[in-house]
């Protein structure tokens, strides 16, 4: 039997892939067959794609995480941005809004730990 391995659309490179499908695309958009979604049925694919991704733990404390050093990064600059004569009674606070890249590495795990 021959060796069809290196044959196919599955073979090629994703980015060949893409190309192909993208005029695939096109030509159904311009033909008028392409499917277009209503509201709702976009809605119903982004609810299913969110619990999709959710169900992956260790992606979603990822998440959490990148969030907390984000957040911390944003009220670090604006405390730096702030002139020295204006009072800032709240620079404690403001530096650990959000909570830590840890807190939320652990909510995010936590927040599945049910379902």
């Amino acid at each position: 039997m021959a060796d069809t391995s290196k044959r196919g659309f599955a073979s090629m490179d994703e980015d060949k892939q893409r190309e192909i499908a993208s005029k695939g695309g096109h030509a159904a958009h311009e033909k008028g067959t392409a499917h277009e979604f209503t509201s709702e049925e976009a809605r119903e694919a982004g609810r299913k794609g969110g619990e999709a991704v959710s169900q992956d733990r260790e992606h979603m404390a990822e998440i959490g995480s990148k969030g907390g050093k984000s957040s911390h990064k944003g009220s670090k600059s604006k405390q730096n941005n702030e002139s020295d004569d204006e009072e800032n009674d709240d620079s404690e606070e403001t530096s650990t809004r959000g909570g830590t890249s840890e807190q939320h590495s652990k909510a995010g795990k936590q927040s599945h730990k049910n379902k």
